[in-house]
């Protein structure tokens, strides 16, 4: 299983960016997927989480309004398209799948995810 992340960048304050995770090696439909972000002396934070259907998602606090994310599971790709940016989203965003039967629902805890891809570094400057 391969996850790679991209589309990060740096991007002044009140920018927009795209992130990408496309999925190889699994059956992507079956998978929830979530994106994490992790800061220079910060924990790994859960920032959005989606579905296997897609109709379901889930935003940090901090990042609601603002972040938005989506799947295509046609192209076996999940979606992370972040407005407004801050100087603090600055971070590396991973990717996560997990599988599960539900088609509706998500995971919020770290441990739940069996499969992580590398990270893309978002610098947003002030």
């Amino acid at each position: 299983v391969q996850l790679q992340a991209s589309g990060g960048g740096l991007v002044q304050a009140g920018g927009s960016l795209r992130l990408s995770c496309a999925a190889s090696g699994l059956t992507f439909s079956n998978y929830q997927l979530g994106w994490f972000r992790q800061a220079p002396g910060k924990e790994r934070e859960l920032v959005a989480a989606i579905s296997r259907s897609g109709i379901s998602t889930y935003y940090s606090h901090s990042v609601t309004g603002r972040f938005t994310t989506s799947r295509d599971n046609a192209k076996s790709t999940v979606y992370l398209q972040m407005n407004n940016l801050k100087p603090e989203d600055t971070a590396v965003y991973v990717c996560a799948a997990t599988s599960t039967y539900s088609l509706h629902t998500y995971y919020v805890e770290e441990n739940k995810y069996d499969y992580w891809g590398q990270g893309t570094q978002v610098t947003v400057s002030s």
